[in-house]
């Protein structure tokens, strides 16, 4: 048989990630690993997008047969206003990290991040119950991660933003999620509570910069783990600096991330890829 006579195989569905920057991502990567072990005909690209571009630039992405878009910086609460329908966890975080083309041609939105971030606290072995906690920012990331979060019962969770009021107004839009025993409160870098605390999230755009938040010397201690939900070929502007001020442990968000892009591959093809191996790998 010559090629004329071969079947014509249909083209791959469409994915990727936008972003602003988004030259360094992974998840181009990530995805075709996890397409090639499950059998998946599928391409992933990565977009970058400025803000003023993002409506346009997604509705062309749909209207010429695009699946599902992951979503990062500095797009994630926008993509909340794109999606014609949202996911309870994504209505209630204001934030999506996760877009798909329904079957009735709606773009639903979704948000992973939660989820992606608790897998790889458990496989760190990090006890929320109880636990004292910092997120540092108060954008996207931290509307996506906070519910999840709070649902682990932890004795308290400070949001600490570079606008105190952006901090103060998550607290009241999350007010609700909080247990009984659990206290949420927010403000400026400089109010966060004397430490140490025991998890401290960096969840800033700041890292892209090179830069860190300006927080109290005491945050960090022996037991505390200072975790980046950025990630870096060596140590992230964050981890170095938390390290440096006595963090226990430190770890970035490369867990998180193939994490929630597994969950995000299960929304859109209805698998669930195995994350060891790709871990393992990206860490080596």
């Amino acid at each position: 048989m010559n090629a004329a006579d071969s079947p014509r195989l249909s083209p791959p569905d469409r994915y990727g990630v936008v972003g602003h920057p988004i030259a360094h991502s992974k998840s181009p990567f990530i995805h075709a690993q996890f397409a090639a072990a499950t059998g998946q005909h599928m391409v992933y690209e990565r977009y970058d997008i400025a803000p003023e571009d993002f409506v346009l630039r997604l509705r062309e992405f749909f209207d010429q047969g695009g699946c599902g878009l992951n979503v990062t910086l500095p797009h994630k609460e926008a993509a909340a206003r794109f999606a014609d329908r949202l996911t309870p966890r994504a209505r209630l975080a204001g934030a999506v990290n996760t877009l798909r083309r329904c079957s009735d041609g709606a773009i639903e939105g979704d948000n992973t991040d939660g989820a992606g971030l608790l897998a790889d606290l458990q496989r760190l072995q990090v006890q929320l119950t109880g636990a004292s906690v910092v997120i540092l920012g108060a954008g996207g990331a931290t509307r996506g991660i906070l519910a999840p979060l709070l649902q682990q019962h932890p004795a308290s969770v400070y949001i600490a933003n570079r606008s105190a009021q952006r901090a103060l107004q998550l607290v009241q839009d999350f007010a609700a999620e909080a247990p009984v025993h659990c206290r949420l409160r927010g403000g400026g870098f400089e109010q966060i509570p004397a430490g140490p605390a025991d998890l401290v999230l960096h969840a800033t755009s700041l890292g892209l910069e090179g830069k860190v938040p300006a927080v109290p010397s005491n945050l960090f201690g022996s037991a505390t783990l200072a975790y980046d939900l950025g990630y870096g070929i060596t140590d992230t502007p964050f981890t170095l600096a938390a390290r440096a001020q006595g963090a226990g442990r430190v770890a970035q968000g490369l867990g998180m991330l193939i994490e929630q892009a597994a969950e995000a591959f299960w929304i859109w093809r209805g698998i669930r890829p195995d994350t060891t191996s790709i871990r393992h790998e990206l860490q080596a």
